[in-house]
């Protein structure tokens, strides 16, 4: 069993469904990993193996009678813990709700739940999905190097992805809080359209920026879980009526006639040249695949990465009003800063934001009438520090090149792909990142599918003992 923590959901969903493997010693199999590992890692904020093995128990007797839910079926995955859970608490990095106990399960929960996953745990995250963790939380460690950041606010899942302790997770991006992670730990991440996928039952952070989506070992296994979680639901009137299409369906053998879009300004200026390079060389691959790239100019996202501390600031404040202030004291410093910076905010400074989001998010839309993708880098820098991610709240040259790359597809809505793509001096993980038109999910499976068929980054793990 030790040797198959890494394998991607598909290859341990083959094993799982040919009984070759029992869904129940694997789940134990990962719950001993993880009680062996994770006391310096911190990536689960609580383990559920009562939960996990009744699961599996079902999961192997539903198999010994030849009965498969679908691609995910026995698979052991772990949930952010800002997604209710019955009967489990769900804190969403915030010790004021540790012992809140949710009545119901959030729709993606219940999704994978119907779909026959087996929850190993609830993964930690920052403090109610900003920026930083609570100081009361010890923060989960990269398992690449413990100098390395973790990444925001999914922190959790992009650690126990990287380490192996269980393969799939869910992610959370407001601001690249999927994204983040996934490079900072060299997994593949998926944040699809806004309203691609319910937010029922999820903490919210900030309503109209709020995405949920899939972090996985792979754009084909993000893709087999965003097909299970994506859809219309009736207690969440945000969630999109657009069908849910097979995101598998596409192959990954080549990209002709996909337009590829590059900017050379946006997605050089301000970059370290390890994330140049793994830019050039995905650029080169995807060419290889039959991709049509084109040398485009992105609209300038200066008020976009501006406007989106405001918007979001305001959205938090809301999101908060029944506890803040009147339960400050039990807040961290950054998020509580956070609030009040957003209950400051004039309602003709607000307008003015949306009207500037409104005009950009048209822009972009209009871009994408002559590309089908863009390829840009995940974040500005490789493999950034804990010590120099310290400076993010009072360096702004440092918050505007993290940010170059996330916000501006929060403020759009727009889905993005996060695929490993290279590699630091130190062996460390850089990624690159796709972007696409609405709704277009399954077109950015089937670019990062085939781009994950002529590279072996996202199958490259961190020693571990």
């Amino acid at each position: 069993m030790e040797e198959l923590h890494f394998l991607e959901t598909s290859e341990i969903a083959r094993l799982l469904h040919s009984r070759k493997v029992s869904p129940v010693e694997l789940t134990q199999s990962m719950l001993a990993r993880i009680e062996r590992m994770d006391a310096r890692l911190h990536a689960f904020a609580r383990l559920t193996p009562e939960l996990a093995l009744a699961q599996a128990k079902d999961a192997e007797a539903m198999m010994m009678r030849r009965r498969v839910l679908g691609p995910l079926h026995g698979v052991p995955i772990a949930l952010k813990d800002l997604c209710y859970t019955k009967g489990i608490p769900t804190a969403a990095g915030m010790p004021m709700y540790e012992r809140f106990v949710p009545a119901y399960d959030a729709s993606v929960v219940a999704r994978l739940h119907d779909a026959g996953a087996i929850t190993l745990g609830k993964l930690q995250m920052t403090e109610g999905a900003f920026a930083d963790h609570h100081p009361d939380i010890t923060p989960p460690v990269n398992p690449w190097h413990a100098d390395l950041w973790p990444g925001a606010s999914s922190s959790g899942s992009g650690v126990a992805l990287a380490a192996g302790l269980c393969f799939a997770t869910n992610g959370t991006d407001t601001g690249g809080s999927i994204r983040y992670p996934a490079a900072a730990n060299g997994v593949t991440g998926l944040k699809p359209t806004w309203g691609r996928v319910p937010v029922h039952g999820a903490y919210e952070l900030a309503a109209s920026l709020d995405h949920i989506g899939p972090m996985a070992r792979s754009a084909a296994d993000c893709g087999a879980m965003l097909g299970i979680i994506a859809g219309a639901d009736p207690h969440d009137s945000s969630a999109s009526l657009e069908p849910v299409p097979d995101y598998l369906a596409g192959g990954d053998r080549d990209l002709r006639g996909v337009r590829v879009g590059l900017d050379p300004d946006y997605g050089s200026r301000g970059v370290d040249a390890v994330t140049t390079a793994a830019l050039a060389s995905a650029a080169e691959v995807l060419r290889g695949l039959g991709a049509d790239l084109r040398t485009v100019r992105f609209p300038d996202t200066g008020d976009a990465v501006a406007d989106w501390p405001v918007a979001c600031a305001v959205e938090t404040a809301v999101a908060h009003e029944a506890t803040f202030p009147s339960r400050r004291a039990e807040y961290g410093p950054g998020l509580a800063g956070f609030i009040d910076a957003g209950r400051a905010v004039s309602a003709l400074d607000l307008q003015k934001v949306w009207l500037r989001r409104r005009a950009f998010a048209g822009r972009v839309a209009a871009l994408f009438e002559s590309i089908d993708l863009l390829l840009i880098p995940a974040q500005s820098m490789a493999a950034p520090t804990i010590v120099g991610m310290a400076r993010l709240g009072t360096d702004p040259n440092l918050f505007a090149a993290l940010a170059k790359f996330a916000m501006p597809f929060n403020m759009t809505g727009s889905p993005t792909l996060t695929l490993p793509g290279g590699s630091t001096r130190e062996g460390w993980p850089v990624a690159v990142q796709l972007v696409a038109r609405h709704f277009a999910e399954a077109l950015l499976v089937r670019a990062g599918r085939a781009f994950q068929r002529e590279t072996d980054w996202h199958r490259r793990h961190p020693v571990l003992r």
